[in-house]
């Protein structure tokens, strides 16, 4: 594939018009997951610019998890996985977006169902009581992510089962028709095993280690949704800061 040098006249930095032809020849598959990438010598032949700026393309896709740098031995194509690192409340869809991959989602059910027990605790209303429940396949740029079941008061989002969701933003959605905005959200990892047609929707073997979330989102007032999600293990890591206080 050709690399397509920076237009000095465009007005856009070097480096970021330089990140963005890096990126497209990722997602192009040019080099593949785990291969090196030619070295800042060779890129900045290629792309006619200074150390300075290759460096500050290939930190840009470092950050965003697309590379990977290897002391002594160079920087290599991050296998396609999506990294969570310092989070806000956000949706899948911009949390993607912010990695530089292309958001979709398959609706694979809209329905109302009645509320079970943990539901019912985590939304405060009572057992039995009907949620809307929204399941979906996520992807990015065109590759199975994850699996997410999110449950909603009925009464507090009347109507949403009847409406067409597609690739929308669930959060999108309910901040434009319902005035609900995400405030805060407690959110639980573990680890187990993908099985039956949970695999099959994913792409993965029955019997692979996947991480299974569940994450309750507040508004200012109080619980609105139950996230259930099973994700790859080979396209989600989890990354977070520590520090002292």
């Amino acid at each position: 594939m050709t690399a397509r040098p920076p237009d000095v006249s465009s007005g856009v930095p070097l480096h970021r018009q330089v990140e963005d032809d890096l990126h497209r020849r990722i997602t192009a598959d040019e080099w593949r997951p785990g291969e090196r990438i030619p070295a800042e010598e060779q890129l900045c032949e290629t792309y006619r610019v200074s150390r300075i700026t290759i460096r500050q393309a290939v930190g840009r896709l470092v950050n965003r998890g697309l590379l990977v740098r290897e002391r002594g031995r160079g920087t290599f194509v991050r296998n396609a996985a999506l990294t969570a690192g310092a989070r806000h409340v956000t949706s899948f869809t911009t949390e993607l977006a912010q990695l530089g991959l292309i958001a979709s989602a398959k609706v694979l059910q809209v329905a109302l169902v009645p509320a079970d027990e943990p539901t019912a605790l985590a939304l405060d209303i009572s057992e039995g009581e009907a949620v809307v429940l929204v399941h979906r396949l996520r992807t990015g740029d065109g590759k199975p992510i994850g699996l997410q079941k999110s449950y909603l008061p009925a009464e507090m989002f009347s109507g949403l089962e009847r409406m067409e969701i597609g690739d929308r933003s669930l959060y999108g959605l309910l901040r434009t028709e319902y005035g609900a905005a995400p405030t805060e959200a407690i959110e639980t990892f573990t680890v187990g095993v993908i099985e039956g047609p949970d695999a099959a929707l994913l792409e993965v073997a029955p019997g692979t280690c996947g991480f299974f979330a569940e994450r309750v989102t507040y508004s200012q007032q109080g619980a609105f949704e139950r996230v259930i999600s099973v994700l790859r293990g080979d396209r989600y890591r989890i990354r977070l800061a520590l520090r002292n206080p």
